[in-house]
């Protein structure tokens, strides 16, 4: 008698029915605790007072020629011709209400960048410390 040995076949193939069993015992486990699980509340800080109100800027405007005029938003809509030195003295006088007055440069635009600049190192010198570009929309 002979006997003869089955060749055993490697399987390729992965059961993947125990896994499945596993994940719909976790998907129900899930499904039922989910709703006995309290949200938590946020309690959210609370403002006693309004915020400052904003501060109308002073606007700084240079001309195509280099002369200077100044607008002080807070009180007219018309400009008024300055030089360097009173707009220095107009500056320090609006700081010493507000320190932090902001103030704008309105430059034309045939302007160089250069004056900008300057004067943007002026109010620096000035400690103002809020300063801004004003631009057209087109």
């Amino acid at each position: 008698m002979s006997m003869r040995r089955a060749k055993r076949r490697l399987m390729n193939e992965i059961n993947v029915v125990p896994y499945i069993d596993v994940m719909l015992v976790l998907l129900i486990i899930f499904m039922i605790t989910a709703p006995l699980v309290n949200s938590g509340q946020i309690e959210l800080p609370q403002i006693g007072k309004s915020l400052k109100p904003t501060i109308a800027p002073l606007e700084v405007i240079i001309k195509a020629d280099k002369s200077l005029a100044i607008r002080d938003l807070a009180l007219t809509t018309t400009e008024r011709k300055v030089n360097r030195d009173e707009l220095i003295a107009v500056i320090k006088k609006k700081q010493e209400k507000n320190k932090d007055q902001p103030v704008v440069i309105a430059a034309d635009k045939n302007v160089r960048y250069e004056e900008v600049i300057k004067m943007m190192d002026i109010l620096q010198k000035q400690r103002v410390t809020k300063v801004g570009l004003l631009a057209k929309q087109k």
